[in-house]
């Protein structure tokens, strides 16, 4: 796939990520990002991280600026390490996507950077850049800094007594997040650490790496398996059984349990959030963090809504300061995976009620996910366009559900049936891939219509 710039950043081939063409798109950030002298750069564990992140830094010096190396990091340690400093920063990673492709976060001083910041980055964008090797000042402050927000928010005896698997995979926070969860009194069972790269995908976690989680949770007798994506900025958590929690409902736990009134998520979400009557508000927007973002700071504006958001995928966004049994903890305007891991245990700890219980104690709406890799985006588009304006053609893909109650044009297609069943197809962002999200009464139901879904998408596709 040819790199593409859009949600945040940076994605292609690696082979085709060259330093010319790193340079380039840093230079043109830098000259719409405000700044004070400094970039700080982090970077996930893929072979070629180092590599485009030493282009980075080129680019950084080349434009003025001090490169500020802070090594292999999640990425919202790193946006809240440069927000605290005032100064842009950049992540080097490919997120969940395999180790052949990689990319660049872009943070301004305030955190992600918005739709019109990406607009602006592409009219700066003038081609590859000259890139020179430079040196770079050493800063491991960030990790530390992110593991103590969680110490100092939940308390070092807020997960004690819990037996907690860590899935390390290749995972940037595996150290650091083996370090939170012993710092907060859990006892931690390390598992499946990997010396290539893992792509795991938190929102459409395979059927072998399911299989996987249920055997360890069984074999290690835990109350909870934990992980994240490559970055480290979605989280994958598990119940005592190896049943992975969906992202959304992860995220409404998270968001009862800090007292939030107002929910921002993507259209994508489950329904429960709306039905479990916890919040005052629930605002709908397209899928991708900078519109939540955006949605966000729209609600902000009433300074009593106590404001938080999450998608899909888990992410987390806290838009007020919470208080936890050992303290504040301040807002994080990026996505976060240690917050809907961390908070959810400590919650079914204090309770002394398993995570399933707690799961169970939700309204009845169930979620799957999974996506077609390898499909251009452009005969995604195309597809999901005539499914969109062709009635007929709808009835023909989808008939088997029944008859239509509505149909979601928000981010790509999402069609109710009247069985109160959900199927929304969207072409992915930042991948090459076609994605389904559907929900149903209960699991299986829900897995069967995105697997059914799919295999419909890849004949019309073929």
């Amino acid at each position: 796939m040819a790199p593409k710039f859009g949600t945040s950043g940076l994605r292609g081939l690696v082979t085709e990520l060259t330093d010319g063409l790193c340079a380039g798109y840093v230079r043109a950030f830098l000259n719409v990002a405000p700044h004070q002298g400094t970039l700080l750069i982090g970077r996930d564990l893929r072979p070629s991280s180092a590599r485009i992140a030493a282009a980075v830094a080129a680019a950084a010096r080349a434009e003025g600026l001090e490169p500020v190396d802070c090594g292999e990091v999640p990425t919202p340690a790193l946006a809240m390490a440069a927000m605290a400093r005032g100064a842009p920063s950049v992540m080097v990673t490919g997120s969940h996507i395999p180790a052949d492709r990689n990319g660049l976060k872009f943070y301004s001083p305030t955190g992600e950077i918005t739709k019109a910041d990406e607009a602006a980055i592409l009219g700066a964008y003038s081609g590859p850049a000259a890139c020179k090797a430079t040196t770079q000042r050493v800063d491991t402050d960030a990790g530390p800094d992110y593991l103590d927000r969680y110490v100092g928010f939940l308390g070092a005896g807020a997960l004690a007594g819990l037996r907690v698997g860590l899935y390390e995979h290749s995972s940037v926070a595996r150290d650091l997040l083996c370090d939170a969860l012993e710092a907060l009194g859990a006892e931690v069972v390390r598992l499946g650490r990997s010396v290539t790269f893992v792509p795991v995908d938190t929102e459409a976690v395979d059927a072998d790496t399911r299989a996987m989680l249920v055997r360890w949770a069984s074999k290690h007798q835990v109350d909870a398996i934990v992980s994240t994506d490559g970055d480290a900025d979605r989280p994958l958590v598990t119940d005592a059984s190896g049943v992975v929690i969906p992202g959304d409902i992860l995220g409404t736990i998270t968001a009862q349990a800090l007292g939030a009134a107002t929910v921002v998520t993507p259209v994508s979400s489950n329904t429960m959030v709306e039905a479990s009557g916890a919040f005052a508000a629930v605002r709908r927007t397209r899928i991708g963090s900078p519109y939540v973002i955006a949605a966000m700071e729209e609600a902000m504006r009433d300074p009593d809504a106590r404001v938080v958001g999450f998608e899909a995928n888990g992410g987390f966004l806290l838009g007020f300061t919470g208080t936890g049994p050992a303290g504040p903890v301040a807002p994080l305007m990026t996505r976060d995976a240690f917050l809907p891991i961390l908070l959810p245990l400590a919650t079914a700890r204090r309770q002394r009620r398993p995570l399933a219980e707690i799961v169970a104690g939700l309204p009845a709406r169930h979620t799957a996910s999974d996506r077609l890799t390898e499909v251009a985006t452009d005969r995604s588009l195309a597809l999901v366009a005539r499914l969109s304006d062709d009635a007929g053609m709808r009835a023909d893909f989808f008939g088997k559900y029944g008859a239509e109650r509505s149909i979601d044009l928000t981010d790509g297609l999402r069609v109710t049936f009247g069985s109160g069943q959900i199927v929304h197809l969207r072409p992915s962002g930042n991948a090459p891939e076609l994605r389904c999200y559907a929900e149903a009464e209960d699991a299986i139901a829900a897995t069967r219509l995105v697997r059914e879904t799919l295999d419909r998408a890849a004949a019309a596709l073929s």
